[in-house]
């Protein structure tokens, strides 16, 4: 068996992996003319860590993260309203990584090159159409100029090509461009003098703007770390067209925020001091899609931001995604038809990731704040007079039930 992945991001590569680790043969096709590590902040959950463990990556992991130590919701005022411990610290048999996106994105890259070789990964690679026979799928590619370069045929098309897949947008031709809950992103990361335990986590706000901030790798000096940032402002209809293309190499302009950052007060870290230092940082608007009714159609299927995409909350795109790389090679090596072992991996993950864009949508995680904020918008005396214990658990650890890391614990 031989599958044909789109995309060279950090699903196509989990799944190149998985499917190696399982016998399959497998390469990769990348539009980009090559594999480049960029990005800003994200974080590994268990669940998503324990497959990297599965893999045998604990130690590069551990060479260019940071082991998130801990979790602290607060409101725009800085009034605590959840902490909990993460990883490890938490009784986790593994850790939850903070990580720069692109560093991440290298460690699998060499690992696919170190255990499939260099010939596995094909970049300037972009599909312009497949075509599907009783044996087989045969992919057709063009350069970035859009001269033909080729095909290859495989048993599966396996489609791990983000957001704008392509391969998406053939199977579902109506679909349209990605929705948009009318929240713009902007992202950065910089060296910054450690705060808290120097692991520590910080997402503050609620409904109408959200500052997030926490290190993903050692800094220049022992007592700096790279120091990743986000601001999410509320700004237009959820629904309505984005005022820019989703792009996450759009540069931002700091004005377009200023007004909100003002609004917070995080007595740990000067957040209008660390965002001032950034030299430049990233614009997003925070979109999904409506989940589909089906990723699998023959020998073709969908895989990662390709098949859910879902809103940055939770930490658990890449989770998802990995999850998902795992299911599909479970399947695979366990059928002789192709077309049968996609069904039985769409109809696992599919009800399962469709819950997850919707717990999303509604806050995931991070609706601790949200309701805080509806509550209490000037701030609380006392925690408890404006929401329960109970209330924040059910938050909290509904959510993580529902993604699949769950473990029980208490707000501390």
């Amino acid at each position: 068996m031989k599958v044909v992945i789109i995309g060279g991001g950090i699903a196509g590569h989990v799944a190149a992996l998985y499917l190696h680790q399982a016998g399959i043969d497998c390469e990769i096709y990348e539009q980009a003319d090559g594999i480049r590590e960029l990005g800003v902040g994200i974080n590994a959950l268990p669940h998503a860590v324990a497959e990297f463990v599965d893999l045998g990556l604990l130690d590069q992991l551990d060479e260019v993260a940071i082991r998130t130590h801990e979790l602290i919701y607060t409101n725009r005022q800085g009034q605590r309203v959840w902490h909990s411990l993460c990883g490890v610290d938490a009784g986790y048999d593994v850790p939850q990584f903070s990580i720069h996106r692109g560093r991440l994105q290298g460690v699998l890259h060499r690992a696919v090159v170190d255990r499939m070789g260099a010939a596995a990964v094909h970049t300037g690679h972009r599909l312009v159409g497949f075509d599907q026979q009783a044996s087989g799928v045969t992919v057709r590619f063009a350069d970035r100029d859009g001269r033909p370069i080729g095909s290859v045929g495989g048993d599966v098309l396996l489609a791990a090509d983000g957001i704008h897949s392509t391969v998406r947008a053939t199977l579902f031709p109506e679909e349209g461009p990605p929705r948009w809950n009318g929240v713009m992103m902007w992202r950065g990361a910089v060296d910054w003098p450690r705060f808290l335990s120097g692991r520590s986590m910080i997402i503050a706000g609620g409904v109408a703007a959200k500052l997030v901030l926490y290190p993903i790798a050692e800094g220049a000096t022992p007592g700096t770390r790279l120091t990743n940032w986000a601001v999410c402002v509320r700004s237009g209809q959820a629904g309505t067209p984005p005022p820019r293309r989703e792009d996450w190499s759009r540069l931002g302009n700091p004005a377009d925020f200023a007004d909100a950052v003002e609004k917070f007060n995080v007595p740990e870290v000067d957040a209008r001091a660390l965002i001032a230092a950034t030299p430049r940082f990233f614009e997003y608007p925070m979109c999904d899609r409506d989940p589909l009714p089906y990723w699998t159609q023959g020998r073709v299927t969908l895989l990662g931001d390709a098949a859910h995409p879902m809103y940055p909350m939770g930490s658990n795109g890449i989770g998802q995604a990995t999850l998902d790389a795992k299911c599909l090679a479970q399947v695979l090596s366990r059928h002789a038809d192709p077309a049968a072992a996609l069904l039985e991996y769409q109809n696992e993950r599919l009800p399962k990731t469709a819950e997850v864009v919707r717990r999303n949508r509604q806050g995931g995680p991070e609706g601790v704040i949200d309701e805080v904020e509806r509550r209490a918008p000037a701030g609380f005396d006392r925690l408890e007079n404006v929401i329960t214990n109970e209330e924040l658990e059910a938050i909290v650890l509904g959510y993580a039930r529902t993604a699949g890391f769950a473990r029980e614990q208490v707000n501390r």
